[in-house]
């Protein structure tokens, strides 16, 4: 009766029939509803107080998403302990995000300078030590299950930082961003116990409706800031192709709903951008910045999913320091 097996059996079986019930990343984001509405109406004289301008504003949205993402992969994992399959690749796909986002902040703070202490430079480099010790420390916890953990972490961090400052030009601020939110979603979906969004895989409806979302938002963003328009061949044959994409894309949609699979996810992923890299190859101009629009909702839903209200704040701040426009119109001939 007091095995200890039997006891955290039944305590995971009660958790798990609760997160069945009650997503809690989508209540706190219900929860946090005030504060975005607090952020949509004052948002603008905030972002005038702290200097970002219409020409800043995109890089340091996305500057501030990516180092909020770094410090969340980080800091908000769960023990490794709990994980179904003791032979993971988590800790292998945790560095390389690790090393993306050291990656994009080294490459967009090249040009950097920390305070000075007046009169105490011997001080000043003792506190700047102090810092990079503690952050490398609390990186290394980060991964504790081997011995090697530790070492992984830290390198893709240092690694990625070094790169970044040593390469001539800075990662692109939306390409960037959304690479490193697509693949946090992917590590979420592949333990999502691990970071408290689902148990033993037991996803939800509202689980799985952001995860499409995501999908969905990052390849149309993608999609939209690589394809140019062009008027893709005769009308005829692009609805025939428009609809063979589609169904396909249905049919991914309809197996990961079924399966919860991360291949079944990457591949629903590359279908939406395929459907959308079409539509906007076929069309003769695109909506003014509608690009960044769709960035900025990407961004809304990824802080939903990670719960990181701060992230979500970002989306609406850059949502409205865009032109105003019916976006739903201008998205509908990607469908």
């Amino acid at each position: 009766m007091f095995d200890s097996t039997m006891i955290v059996q039944s305590a995971v079986s009660a958790f798990n029939n609760a997160a069945l019930l009650a997503p809690a990343f989508f209540w706190y984001a219900v929860l946090a509803i005030p504060l975005f509405v607090m952020v949509y109406v004052y948002g603008g004289s905030f972002v005038e107080r702290i200097g970002w301008t219409a020409r800043n504003i995109k890089e340091r949205v996305s500057v501030t998403t990516v180092i909020f993402t770094l410090a969340w992969i980080i800091l908000f994992g769960g023990n490794y302990n709990v994980l179904r399959d003791n032979a993971t690749l988590l800790p292998f796909m945790v560095a390389a995000i690790v090393f993306v986002c050291s990656l994009f902040v080294g490459s967009n703070f090249k040009n950097f300078k920390l305070p000075k202490f007046r009169g105490a430079p011997r001080r000043q480099k003792w506190f700047i030590s102090f810092v990079w010790l503690l952050i490398l420390f609390v990186i290394g916890l980060s991964d504790t299950h081997t011995w090697w953990g530790p070492i992984l972490q830290i390198s893709a961090f240092v690694v990625g930082l070094l790169i970044g400052n040593r390469a001539k030009n800075e990662m692109r601020p939306i390409a960037g961003t959304a690479l490193v939110m697509l693949a946090t979603t992917v590590a979420i979906l592949m333990q999502p116990e691990f970071f408290r969004f689902g148990q033993l895989g037991a996803l939800t409806p509202v689980h799985i409706l952001f995860l499409i979302f995501m999908a969905m938002l990052v390849s149309a963003t993608v999609a939209l800031r690589n394809i140019k328009p062009v008027g893709f061949i005769h009308h005829s044959a692009f609805v025939k192709l428009k609809w063979l994409a589609r169904f396909i894309t249905v049919l991914c949609m309809a197996l990961f709903i079924l399966t919860e699979s991360v291949p079944v996810f990457l591949g629903m992923t590359l279908m939406f951008f395929i459907l959308f890299a079409m539509s906007i190859r076929h069309a003769t101009s695109l909506p003014e910045r509608i690009d960044e629009k769709l960035f900025a909702i990407t961004l809304g839903v990824f802080g939903v999913i990670t719960t990181l209200p701060v992230i979500t704040a970002m989306g609406i701040l850059y949502w409205i320091s865009l032109p105003r426009s019916d976006v739903w119109r201008q998205v509908k001939f990607m469908l």
